[in-house]
């Protein structure tokens, strides 16, 4: 990068502090700051208070900012518009990662007043609504996620749109061997409309329908407000009039990796992200560690390839079916955990993540 005798010094602009609760662009922003050392990084980080919140990042300097919890709040994604718009005229580029949602056509609007003339970088995590494109304007060089929200946006007028897929962390998630014994399947993700935990339930269901035995796992992560209690004894519910007896229903998991070695299959079929990340990090930690899954064909999906199955959205009977089979055939299930770790090796590795945002770095700071 430029300058031998002075290191870049970039912003990164998250809607939540980097410490706090994760959330896709907080893990996108962590990632970035760790993958490139040759950069001085300035983050957001809660105030200390009560609530106990994940370790700093050992590199870099931390602005301060009130947070409840570590959790993204009204309150708090102002103050880090504000700081940022302070700390914007201090570095030598701003690297945002936020959400296209409802706030972000007034904030685009707002940029050159927000964050100077500083060169900006944004990696969008996700689109809430392809209408809040057409309201907005790009702040900078864009990076999409997946091909398909790449389309999406250039479609929209975004102009400078590059792709560069998340990361997974391959010697943190190493490859495992097939469990043994009784058949697990899993689902991860949050209470959301459409967020694929009810559509698993259904296709568990048919799966179970069609003469399969295995244990339904839901790994259920709340956002705030919402009264996860209540939510997750209505899934509980869902699956028992759904007439599946063998389910468990937790609340947020702190060891993933134990609960991914513990399952066979990894169930994600959502109708829509409504705002998550395009690549969920679940599913790479899954094809990581060698845990086949099934997805359902939202386009996002699509760069997953052959390393995935994938049913029709709000298909349950489909999805079932192909649960059902991945589940029977055990040479298929061999070769989609291997399909998937190479995925994951080729191109979602943390040397072509790192080498790909340095080479950007290096670009707008020319």
């Amino acid at each position: 990068m430029p300058g031998a005798e002075r290191r870049p010094r970039v912003l990164l602009l998250t809607g939540s502090p980097l410490d706090g609760v994760e959330g896709s662009d907080v893990r996108l922003a962590a990632d970035v700051l760790e993958s490139l050392p040759d950069v001085d990084f300035v983050w957001f980080s809660p105030r200390p208070g009560r609530h106990p919140t994940p370790a700093p990042p050992a590199r870099g300097r931390p602005v301060r900012i009130v947070s409840r919890n570590g959790a993204p709040h009204p309150a708090g994604r102002v103050q880090a518009v504000l700081a940022g718009a302070v700390f914007a005229r201090r570095v030598d580029l701003v690297h945002a990662f936020l959400t296209v949602g409802r706030g972000f056509p007034a904030f685009s609007w707002l940029r050159p007043l927000l964050l100077g003339r500083r060169p900006v970088v944004h990696t969008v995590p996700g689109v809430m609504d392809t209408r809040f494109l057409a309201r907005g304007r790009p702040l900078g060089t864009t990076v999409a996620l997946s091909e398909s929200m790449a389309r999406r946006m250039r479609a929209a007028e975004f102009g400078d749109v590059r792709v560069i897929p998340p990361m997974i962390a391959l010697d943190e998630w190493p490859y495992l061997p097939r469990p043994e014994g009784y058949p697990a399947v899993l689902f991860s993700g949050h209470h959301d409309p459409h967020g694929g935990a009810e559509e698993s339930i259904d296709a568990a269901a048919e799966a179970r329908r069609a003469g399969s035995d295995f244990r339904l796992v839901l790994a259920m992560r709340g956002r705030p407000g919402q009264d996860t209690e209540a939510l997750n004894e209505a899934l509980r519910e869902r699956a028992g009039a759904a007439g599946l007896v063998d389910v468990e229903v937790r609340g947020y998991v702190e060891d993933m990796h134990a609960l991914l070695a513990s399952v066979q299959v990894l169930l994600f079929p959502p109708t829509g992200l409504g705002g998550k990340a395009d690549v969920p990090f679940t599913v790479l930690q899954a094809l990581a560690s060698g845990r086949p899954a099934i997805l359902s064909d939202l386009p996002q999906f699509a760069d997953f390839g052959p390393a995935v199955l994938r049913a029709p959205a709000g298909d349950p009977r489909r999805t079932g079916q192909q649960l059902a089979w991945l589940l029977d055939q055990p040479r298929s299930w061999d070769m989609l955990a291997e399909r998937g770790r190479a995925l994951a090796e080729d191109h979602f590795g943390p040397e072509r993540f790192a080498a790909r945002y340095a080479a950007l770095y290096r670009e707008l700071l020319a």
